[in-house]
């Protein structure tokens, strides 16, 4: 990931969050992962992977089954449509401004794609969990627009925001908010106290914080308990989380995320178990 490491201001420091590094990711065809623990993740944790998808043609099996433990992701569909399957039973349609909340916990398999022609757009976050929550049963929510609240030009995804519950629970404290601004528009996120992690990521348009950030760019705050101010200078759509640091080393298997290499193993066997019921469902090998 070419990641770009700036140095915070050391003398006549602005009221406001200094960007402290900044990333474009790499890009996979219409995936860019602009997050992961190599990188910024061990930084934004509890927030360890984040990709941003824009695909003009998505196909309708893009996303094939594949399994996860230890970690929950959050789907937020900017644009487009898509379908969904899990190993819990769900299956169905998400419209655009839909979430799709998936803790993995002990163990699950997931997958999906198009539902329609034309483009597909939004953002999914990999979300560490604590030891108390890495084995739980999986749990998934499939969360229609109408019932993702807002908070001015924020929509509240995960978390709490201004006295306002998200769309999901956190599994521990964090917020994430969707946001879109209009040229010339400034907007000030105040994260809860203790947040000392924050970060953010643009779809589209460019954001000014006070440096540049543009469409399909990532930029991670300085560790503080201060604002973060930001200006549109274009028409702009993009993520904004923050947390409370993840005090736990990040293990990672090939699809999950732990707390420790037993519970590592732990939640790989319980993929391969769920593995062995889906029968000619499953598509990618584990």
């Amino acid at each position: 990931m070419d990641t770009t490491t700036l140095s915070p201001q050391t003398s006549a420091r602005p009221a406001t969050r200094a960007i402290v590094h900044r990333t474009a990711g790499r890009g996979h065809g219409p995936i860019t992962r602009l997050m992961s623990p190599s990188d910024l993740g061990e930084l934004a944790k509890p927030f360890v992977f984040l990709d941003h998808f824009d695909d003009p043609s998505m196909r309708p099996a893009a996303m094939p089954l594949h399994p996860h433990s230890g970690i929950a992701t959050l789907t937020y569909l900017m644009e487009g449509s898509i379908r969904y399957e899990d190993s819990t039973g769900a299956a169905g349609v998400l419209p655009p401004g839909s979430v799709e909340w998936m803790m993995a916990g002990g163990g699950v398999w997931h997958g999906g794609g198009a539902a329609a022609q034309g483009r597909v757009r939004g953002f999914q976050l990999w979300v560490a969990m604590p030891p108390a929550l890495e084995h739980a049963p999986a749990l998934s929510r499939y969360i229609g627009p109408e019932s993702v609240p807002s908070v001015g030009p924020a929509r509240v995804l995960l978390g709490q925001y201004q006295g306002v519950e998200g769309a999901a629970p956190a599994p521990s404290p964090m917020t994430y908010l969707a946001v879109r601004l209009q040229a010339g528009e400034r907007w000030r996120y105040q994260p809860p106290p203790a947040h000392t992690v924050a970060w953010l990521a643009v779809s589209t348009g460019r954001l000014l914080a006070p440096g540049a950030i543009d469409a399909g760019e990532m930029a991670m705050f300085e560790d503080s308990g201060r604002a973060i101010e930001l200006h549109a200078s274009q028409d702009a759509e993009f993520v904004i989380g923050s947390a409370v640091k993840h005090p736990h080393p990040l293990v990672l298997g090939n699809y999950s995320v732990h707390t420790s290499p037993a519970a590592l193993r732990r939640g790989e066997d319980g993929i391969r178990q769920i593995d062995a019921g889906l029968g000619q469902r499953r598509r990618v090998r584990f």
